[in-house]
């Protein structure tokens, strides 16, 4: 008899890990490192609005038109391209930091600190008067943050067991949006209350830039508290990261990552999926800030509704994604994250509508936020299943990454001509139905067998890992 790809046979239900008891599951968010990867996910969080949506306002508010705001989303370019030069990161070591601190730690605290400078210069420009010098900036604070991304998710992979993989991501993605919001909200209220103790609106905006560099030291202290993974020390040891030649050593890693992904089946269409996936979600998103400035609401309501009551929304979302991610076959949340995310462009449509109506848009926020993050945590879950070779992780894993970030940098970088063109609710009609392609590679990889293959690697690797503990 045969069984669907969404079905586990009674074998793998015979041998599926006992369910947690509730105690654990709670107690397992408190391991040590668990929390590293949460404050480690606020520190990721933090810089993407800093060149994204929280610029945009400032630019909208300096009267920069819609078509250059949409040319913006390119500034997203280095989280599109950071598998080109993760495997310098798996492969060198950086001098004195990796030394003193071990090769993944050295690496973060190197790219935290260009973190800094980046976000300084960016917060020293002015878009009224040089815009694409305010390009410049955005562009380096995406870089290191892109690099800082490399990192964190090399080490949130080589740190966690098994066990604690699915609460590390969880905590992660719930601190990531906790970033997001103090880049968000917090930046913009810090900004009106820098306007109001009596501070230009430059000069307010260029302080609530060198604060949120400030905030990045968090990330510094948090590496410096955790420990070397395990994994990575021993990689330090592996005569391939010890080839003398740079370039060499370089090369080596890059051409057994890539080659060992690209000669898997179905590779092309999994890549397709990744890059669409979340790719209407993104295009929406590209205008939600311009979309509520335009329609009449001001900088506190986008920050207290967009970024305030929408962080409750984030987090229930988030543990509700790692709720289907766990108890549903990983296609099945596939499938609901991709619906919810394209329904979810219809409320803005709605929204567009009504017009300047506070509730409106407290709903609209809701929805948006909640199924945005589930969508985030079971697409997240994916990638991560994706990455099944212990010796290329990070390389892998900042490759499908940056293939999901093209929706939100090149794909939709043409949202605000469209927007223009078409007005507000013909556009985020538009952005629902540009979900029709991840349908579409869904229901092709399901029926070529892909999810069924990732279950049973990832059953694999489950027994290997128990047969390695037993006999330690």
């Amino acid at each position: 008899m045969s069984t669907s790809p969404t079905t586990p046979t009674a074998t793998e239900a015979a041998t599926a890990p006992a369910r947690p008891s509730l105690a654990e599951t709670f107690a397992v968010y408190l391991r040590p490192r668990v929390l590293i990867v949460m404050f480690l996910g606020f520190s990721s969080g933090l810089p993407l609005a800093l060149s994204g949506s929280t610029l945009l306002v400032w630019m909208r508010e300096t009267g920069v038109d819609l078509g250059t705001i949409g040319l913006f989303a390119l500034v997203g370019t280095p989280y599109t391209l950071k598998f080109a030069w993760a495997p310098i990161v798996d492969a060198l070591d950086v001098p004195v930091l990796s030394r003193l601190l071990g090769r993944r730690r050295g690496w973060l605290v190197l790219t935290q600190i260009l973190l800094i400078a980046a976000i300084v210069f960016l917060g020293l420009c002015d878009p009224a008067k040089t815009p694409w010098l305010v390009a410049f900036g955005a562009l380096l604070v995406a870089a290191a943050s892109a690099t800082q991304d490399i990192v964190i998710d090399a080490f949130r992979v080589e740190s966690l067991p098994e066990n604690e993989q699915a609460a590390g991501m969880a905590s992660y993605v719930a601190a990531y949006r906790i970033g997001m919001l103090a880049s968000t909200a917090g930046a913009l209220f810090m900004v009106s209350g820098f306007e109001a103790a009596g501070f230009g609106k430059h000069e307010a905006w260029t302080l609530g830039y060198l604060v949120m560099g400030a905030l990045v030291v968090l990330g510094i202290l948090t590496t410096l508290a955790a420990t070397e993974p395990a994994a990575s020390a021993r990689a330090a040891r592996d005569p391939a990261h010890r080839i003398e030649n740079p370039a060499r050593r370089v090369m080596v890693a890059a051409v057994g990552a890539f080659s060992e992904f690209l000669t898997r089946d179905n590779a092309i269409l999994v890549l397709a999926f990744v890059v669409f996936f979340k790719f209407c979600d993104a295009f929406a998103g590209a205008m939600t800030a311009p979309f509520v400035i335009d329609l009449g609401f001001s900088r506190n309501d986008y920050a207290a509704i967009v970024k305030g009551v929408g962080l409750a929304a984030t987090l229930i979302g988030g543990f509700a994604g790692g709720f289907l991610a766990r108890a549903y076959p990983l296609v099945t949340a596939l499938w609901i994250g991709a619906l919810l995310q394209s329904i979810s462009n219809l409320v803005f449509a709605w929204q567009a509508v009504v017009g300047v109506n506070l509730w409106a848009l407290t709903v609209s926020i809701i929805v948006e936020n909640f199924t945005g993050a589930i969508g985030t945590v079971v697409f997240v879950a994916y990638l991560s299943a994706l990455c099944n070779s212990p010796l290329h992780t990070a390389t892998q894993y900042a490759l499908l990454t940056a293939l999901a970030a093209i929706g939100r940098t090149y794909l939709s970088s043409g949202a605000g001509f469209v927007a223009e063109a078409t007005g507000w609710v013909t556009f985020f009609l538009s952005s629902a139905i540009a979900a029709i392609p991840s349908f579409v590679l869904l229901v092709w990889l399901q029926r070529s067998g892909h999810f069924t293959a990732l279950a049973a690697a990832s059953a694999a690797r489950a027994s290997a890992a128990q047969r390695s503990a037993q006999n330690t």
